[in-house]
């Protein structure tokens, strides 16, 4: 993993429960590979080697809360989700994500003063090519699930990616964009230096 250039002090983040807009299963065990449903193959990450479901886990420094895996939905699969966030001035909002073929698409970031941004959210490919927009490689799958079989020499990566956030009021919302492509594991904010 690369060394942070703008390093995090992890006060400053806040994870950000999204569990109440997971609709998607991307990850499987070994034994379960049929409850994959990445994309429209059923492929998904093979669970034994990513984290605990649940952990606080850390990527270049961000804190984010990995979902519970084979329990049911571990992801949001972007559908024009609107996430409700603690109001807070933030500099950055951080996403553990995968896309299905690289995606970049927008989202809205809603403020108190009601003002809104378009800001982009890039998410390299899942099957395990290089990161095209800058992003930190998270989590490694070093096999791909398919709904009958376990497929070795196939990895699926899931990427680190940040939003920023320019404004200097109070943000309240995230709207997602409507890209069926784009999954979204965990969110985290990272609230300015005062």
């Amino acid at each position: 993993m690369e060394a942070s250039v703008f390093p995090v002090r992890s006060g400053l983040c806040e994870t950000v429960d999204i569990s109440g807009h997971r609709n998607n299963t991307a990850v499987s065990a070994a034994t379960e590979t049929k409850a994959g449903e990445f994309n429209v193959w059923r492929n998904s990450f093979a669970a034994e080697y990513l984290p605990a479901g649940g952990s606080l886990v850390h990527v270049d420094g961000v804190p984010f809360r990995f979902p519970p895996l084979c329990e049911g939905p571990d992801n949001v699969r972007c559908a024009g989700q609107f996430i409700r966030v603690p109001e807070g001035h933030y500099d950055w909002i951080h996403v553990l994500a995968a896309s299905e073929r690289r995606s970049e698409d927008t989202v809205q970031l809603n403020f108190a003063d009601g003002s809104v941004d378009a800001e982009a959210l890039r998410v390299s490919d899942f099957w395990a090519a290089p990161a095209w927009f800058g992003e930190i490689k998270a989590f490694e799958s070093l096999v791909m699930h398919y709904p009958h079989h376990v497929q070795r020499g196939i990895p699926a990566v899931m990427w680190a990616q940040r939003i920023p956030v320019t404004r200097r009021t109070g943000l309240t919302g995230i709207l997602l964009p409507r890209n069926v492509a784009v999954h979204v594991f965990a969110l985290t904010l990272q609230r300015t230096e005062s």
